[in-house]
């Protein structure tokens, strides 16, 4: 009886801790399913996730964006006024405070929770973030990493999730952009 019994109990010890290692490196389904949302809505220039407009600011309006993801501050959706680029951009700020340390943790766990996440993609295929992560030096006042999602929707063909971490006069902030990240060309 005791073989069973600790048996059971190893069985079950074993269990639990591996759904807590999973749980630890994988995003949560709230995240997953906030962060599809979104970027299925992108094709829609996000016009199904946009709410009331918020104080615009020069040459950009600003809208509250109904898809918000966990442990975020704010979602928000900016449309530019650009006779070159007509699509807009999503961010949610996910820190905003003084503490260095703290802003490369949220940094380097957005990272992750975008890097893990598994978008199940309208073919009902499963699509994807990939790209590597700039570390973040406190002698630099910010980092980006860019993030590109892998699918062959011509769509998406340019578009990114970029992490931004940057100091300005108010602390630390980090950010989570989804956009359409277009080439760097002069105009001249």
């Amino acid at each position: 009886m005791k073989k069973i019994t600790l048996t059971v109990v190893c069985l079950c010890v074993l269990f639990i801790t591996q759904a807590q290692f999973y749980k630890s490196i994988l995003p949560s389904f709230e995240f997953n399913d906030s962060l599809t949302k979104v970027v299925i809505d992108f094709r829609n220039n996000y016009k199904k996730i946009q709410g009331q407009e918020l104080t615009p600011q020069i040459g950009i309006e600003v809208y509250q964006s109904t898809i918000s993801l966990p442990g975020s501050a704010h979602c928000a959706i900016y449309r530019y006024h650009s006779n070159m680029d007509t699509t807009a951009s999503w961010q949610a700020i996910m820190y905003d405070g003084n503490n260095y340390e703290e802003a490369v943790k949220v940094y380097k766990n957005t990272y992750r929770l975008v890097n893990k996440s598994r978008i199940k993609w309208i073919d009902r295929s499963i699509a994807s973030f990939i790209g590597s992560m700039e570390k973040a030096d406190d002698n630099v006042p910010f980092a980006n990493t860019s993030l590109q999602l892998n699918v062959s929707d011509p769509r998406y063909k340019n578009f990114y999730a970029e992490i931004e971490m940057t100091r300005g006069g108010n602390g630390w902030e980090v950010h989570l952009n989804l956009h359409d990240k277009k080439e760097d060309v002069a105009e001249y």
